[in-house]
C-alpha cells in the first residue's frame, strides 16, 4: 500500500511539474509580448479549482497528464468565447520597453503579435522543459556519491578481450562507433548497440588521438537464453565539485537528449516496434519501479521525462509545437502566413494520428501486465 501511495504521489509530482513548467514557458513568453492568455490550465477534464486574476483564469483540472494555455487568436477555427472564462481585456498598444512580466494584461490577441514573437511563445514551452531537466540533473548529481569519467582505470578478468584488442588503461574514450561519448553511460549505450560484440573506438592516449577499429568484448548468456555483452573494464571517478557538477549536468543532458532522438529515429526506421514504446501506463509503472529503488532514481526519471517532453514537442509532426514553428518560420521569412485552412487540416490530421498512437501504446502497456 505504501508503494502504491508513493507511486501516486511521485507520478503526480513528476507529471504535474513537467506540465506546469512547459505551460509556464508559453504563459510567461505570451505575457512578455502583451498577449492575452484567457486560461492557464494544468490538467484536462473537470476543474477542481479555478480563479480569475487580471483577465486570466487559472485552473487545476482532474487529469494531470497535460495542460494548456488558451490564447485567443491562435486558432481561428476553434476560438470561441467560453462564458466561464473572462472576456478580453481592453486592448492597449504593445510597448517593447515594458517590464519583462507586465502586471497589466494588454489584451493583445495571439495573431496580433509578430510571427517571431509567436514563434518564441510556442518555443518557450520546450525551452522551459530543457531548463527544468538541466536543473534536475544538477540536483541529482549533487546528491550522488561520485561521478564517473570516460577514462579507463583497470580491466576485469584474467584475459579481457577489450585489452587484447587494443584498449589500454589510461585511455580516455572519446567516441564509440563514431558517436561522441559525453559520460560513461554513453559508452555503455553505444556498446549495447554494437553488432557482434565489436565496436570501433576513438581514444585519447598520452595526449594523442588513437583510433581502435575493432575493440572486442565477450558475451554472456542470461537465464532467458539471450546473449549480452560483458563490459570488462572500469573507469576512473571524478572529484565532485560545484564546477564538475554543473559541467557534468550539461554532459548528462546531452546524453539524454541524444538517446531520446535516436530512440525516435529507431522508431521511424522500424528498429523499435510499438510494443517497445511506453505510454502513460508504462511510465507510471516505471515510476513505481524507480520509487522502490529510491528518490534519486525518481529524479533521474523526471529529468528524462522533461527532456523527452521538450524534444517530442519540437518534432516537426502535425499537431505538435514543432510543426507550428515551421508555419511561423515560413510566415516570418516570407511575410505571408500559411492559409488557416491548411494549418487546421495538418493539425487535425496530426492530433488524430497522435491519439491513435497513444491508444495503441496504452493497450500495449496494459497487455504487458496481463
Amino acid at each position: 500500500m505504501n508503494t502504491i501511495l508513493l507511486t501516486g504521489i511521485a507520478t503526480v509530482l513528476v507529471f504535474g511539474t513537467v506540465v506546469l513548467v512547459h505551460e509556464l514557458g508559453h504563459f510567461l513568453a505570451a505575457r512578455r509580448f502583451g498577449i492575452w492568455v484567457q486560461e492557464f490550465s494544468i490538467g484536462f477534464g473537470p476543474a477542481l479549482w479555478s480563479r480569475v486574476k487580471k483577465g486570466t483564469r487559472y485552473s487545476i483540472r482532474l487529469f494531470p497528464l497535460g495542460g494548456y494555455n488558451l490564447l485567443p487568436g491562435e486558432d481561428p477555427y476553434t476560438d470561441e468565447q467560453d462564458e466561464q472564462n473572462p472576456p478580453r481585456p481592453a486592448h492597449s498598444p504593445y510597448d517593447p520597453r515594458a517590464p519583462k512580466l507586465p502586471a497589466a494584461v494588454q489584451g493583445r490577441l495571439f495573431d496580433e503579435a509578430s510571427p517571431w514573437q509567436r514563434f518564441f511563445v510556442i518555443l518557450s514551452g520546450a525551452l522551459m522543459n530543457f531548463v527544468l531537466g538541466y536543473l534536475v540533473l544538477i540536483l541529482l548529481l549533487s546528491c550522488q556519491g561520485s561521478l564517473a569519467s570516460c577514462v579507463v582505470y583497470d580491466f576485469l578478468g584474467e584475459n579481457p578481450s577489450s585489452r587484447a584488442s587494443g584498449l589500454q588503461a589510461g585511455d580516455e574514450i572519446l567516441a564509440v562507433n563514431g558517436q561522441t561519448c559525453f559520460v560513461a553511460e554513453d559508452i555503455v549505450y553505444e556498446l549495447q548497440r554494437a553488432r557482434d560484440y565489436t565496436a570501433s573506438m576513438t581514444v585519447l592516449r598520452d595526449g594523442e588521438i588513437v583510433r581502435l577499429p575493432a575493440v572486442r568484448f565477450d558475451s554472456a548468456t542470461a537465464e532467458d537464453g539471450s546473449q549480452t555483452m560483458v563490459l570488462d573494464f572500469q573507469v576512473y571517478g571524478i572529484a565532485k565539485t560545484p564546477h564538475t557538477v554543473v559541467s557534468w549536468a550539461g554532459r548528462y543532458f546531452a546524453y539524454y537528449a541524444r538517446a531520446i532522438l535516436r530512440g525516435f529515429a529507431d522508431m521511424a526506421t522500424g528498429r523499435v516496434g510499438i510494443n517497445q514504446l511506453s505510454g502513460p501506463v508504462g511510465v507510471v509503472s516505471t515510476i513505481s519501479q524507480a520509487v522502490q529503488y529510491g528518490w534519486l532514481d525518481v529524479l533521474s526519471l523526471a529529468a528524462l521525462i522533461t527532456i523527452n517532453v521538450g524534444i517530442f514537442n519540437l518534432l516537426p509532426i502535425p499537431g505538435l509545437d514543432g510543426f507550428k514553428l515551421i508555419f511561423l518560420a515560413i510566415e516570418g521569412l516570407s511575410g505571408r502566413a500559411v492559409p488557416p485552412r491548411v494549418q487546421a487540416a495538418f493539425n487535425a490530421a496530426g492530433v488524430i494520428a497522435l491519439l491513435t498512437l497513444m491508444v495503441a501504446v496504452t493497450f500495449s502497456d496494459i497487455a504487458k501486465f496481463l
